[in-house]
């Protein structure tokens, strides 16, 4: 069977809660059913949210068919003349675009970035292009190089829109986890009208654009998207998991495998499965896996937030240094022991508030089309009181310790961190 025939041939369909029944081409099917794909039913979407949403434990894998199909709705819909073959690539860079998480998603970055100076998206770059993935690719008739690219959002070799599909402030991706994640939870943020913004996209100036008669579709998106990260992904719980977790995977650092892998097939060896397995059995992180298994999480004893227009200036929001030494303070003041103090900030690289805005609102590209079919640029913030008012960095800085500490370390907390302003104090 010729290339063409294998990505214009259906192989069938499997059903999604989402959207239905997706049909997949005997190329995806082949993809799909790869070793770093299948992977990814072992990679949990929302790690440490199950422990407040009985029912989040949806996986990567679904995900990424979801952001498949959707990267398939926007290349078949943009007025825009595109070969099946592009609309093919498109899609498998969908498919593909988080072959490289890591066990436990978003909650693993920060290990990946501090000990093998990486992040997740380079991972999936490395994987596409170097592991036995990139084999199966070539005999699909499409060059594993330029996916890796086009997959994490960088490829030269293809227009911006094509890019943009994947990884922009209203991507194929952020379309599909908003709804998704509000599925699994029941949180309830997530009723976007994703096909009425994906049949209305455009490419203004080579760039994907979005008509000025969906805005209240991407209002909806982005608020949704705010929504989820204060209700789901940054859920006072779900963080103190997050913060447990995260210290049982530096205490048990020097055991695990995972950070002295050299090559994509090793890395590929790891799931949420096995490190955990590995966690549980190491001493180093053993208590605090059992207190997991319990579910005796850490409490948050002192929180304040601020919605500011600038940056995080503070350097407790940018500098680890910085919050040991709090942590420290904090732990002394309140006569506990320093590790029985964790300070959380937003910005943190496991579960981020403004990096997931990744791309400024004012910059989505937003037309209107006049009875000629020419397309005027608008000023979104102008045409969106709505967005105007997003344009705001979140400033949350949060105190976790054990429960029977709350009380004295609410206290101390509040002396330490209260009413003065964050900068004077530090």
């Amino acid at each position: 069977m010729s290339h063409n025939a294998l990505y214009n041939s259906n192989w069938g369909f499997v059903k999604d809660p989402i959207y239905g029944y997706i049909r997949l081409s005997e190329t995806e099917k082949n993809i799909i059913d790869t070793r770093p794909v299948q992977r990814l039913r072992r990679i949990r979407q929302l790690a440490g949210a199950e422990y407040v949403y009985p029912a989040a434990n949806h996986t990567r894998f679904e995900h990424v068919i979801g952001s498949m199909y959707l990267a398939g709705i926007v290349a078949d819909n943009l007025p825009v003349k595109l070969s099946s073959y592009e609309q093919e690539k498109i899609r498998l860079a969908a498919l593909l675009h988080d072959v490289g998480h890591a066990p436990f998603s978003h909650l693993f970055d920060p290990i990946l970035a501090r000990y093998l100076h990486r992040n997740h998206e380079e991972m999936s770059s490395w994987i596409i292009a170097k592991s036995s993935l990139a084999d199966v690719i070539r005999n699909q008739g499409f060059d594993p190089e330029e996916l890796s690219h086009l997959a994490v959002g960088k490829s030269e070799a293809n227009p911006a829109f094509f890019n943009q599909i994947i990884s922009s402030a209203f991507d194929v991706d952020k379309m599909d986890f908003v709804v998704r994640d509000s599925y699994h939870t029941g949180a309830g943020y997530g009723s976007v009208d994703v096909f009425r913004l994906a049949y209305t996209m455009d490419v203004l100036n080579n760039n994907l654009a979005v008509d000025v008669t969906a805005l209240p579709t991407l209002e909806s998106l982005i608020l949704a998207r705010l929504e989820s990260f204060r209700t789901i992904y940054f859920h006072r719980a779900c963080r103190a998991v997050h913060i447990m977790l995260l210290r049982a995977l530096n205490l048990a650092k020097d055991d695990l495998e995972i950070l002295k892998i050299s090559t994509p097939e090793q890395y590929l060896e790891w799931d949420d499965y096995n490190v955990w397995s590995q966690l549980a059995k190491n001493p180093k992180s053993r208590p605090i896996m059992l207190e997991l298994a319990e579910r005796r999480l850490l409490k948050c004893a002192y929180e304040r937030t601020a919605f500011v227009k600038e940056e995080p200036e503070s350097s407790v929001f940018t500098d680890e240094g910085v919050r040991s030494k709090l942590e420290a303070k904090i732990a002394s003041m309140a006569n506990i022991a320093v590790e029985d103090i964790a300070i959380d900030v937003p910005s943190l690289p496991s579960v981020p508030y403004y990096y997931a805005m990744d791309v400024k609102l004012t910059n989505i590209p937003l037309f209107y089309k006049t009875k000629t079919g020419e397309k005027i640029p608008q000023n979104i913030t102008k045409r969106s009181r709505i967005l105007d008012a997003l344009q705001v960095f979140m400033n949350t800085i949060r105190v976790y310790t054990k429960h029977s500490y709350r009380e004295k370390v609410r206290n101390v907390a509040n002396q330490v961190l209260g009413e003065a302003t964050l900068s004077g104090e530090i």
